[in-house]
């Protein structure tokens, strides 16, 4: 069984609630819980912070011991090199996230300080985000 880490940063957890018409109305937790369900055969885990360190944390734990690790490091995506350099030092495969499609948004966010060190990245297709980049890990 394939072992997946979802780990989200800053205001993710507000998702259902912030503006919905940039994130949709369904809350993490609801779309967390239909992507187990359908994909019974993965393990998927997940964690959020708005904290940059715990996430930083979080990758160090991981990043040796899972399959996948799907990661929307959120507006910290656009400003942490910490984040990036955790990516980079761990050995577990990394696809970067996002609902939005960053580059239709404010400059600042074309830049990533995590891709480089990615599998891959899939951003502007909602939470279906996330369900693509687990498909990524099963093929």
């Amino acid at each position: 069984m394939k072992k997946l880490m979802i780990i989200n940063g800053p205001n993710l957890n507000l998702l259902g609630k912030r503006e919905p018409e940039i994130y949709g109305s369904l809350s993490f937790t609801e779309f967390l819980d239909e992507v187990k369900n359908k994909y019974k055969n993965v393990s998927i885990s997940h964690f959020q912070s708005n904290i940059e360190g715990e996430l930083i944390d979080k990758l160090h734990e991981v990043g040796f011991e899972y399959d996948g690790i799907i990661l929307n490091a959120a507006a910290y995506t656009h400003t942490s090199v910490g984040i990036g350099d955790a990516v980079a030092a761990i050995q577990t495969p990394v696809v970067e996230v996002h609902i939005s499609n960053t580059f239709d948004r404010e400059e600042f966010r074309h830049q990533s300080y995590v891709a480089p060190h990615t599998k891959g990245v899939i951003v502007g297709f909602g939470l279906q985000s996330y369900e693509l980049a687990i498909q990524s890990f099963l093929g």
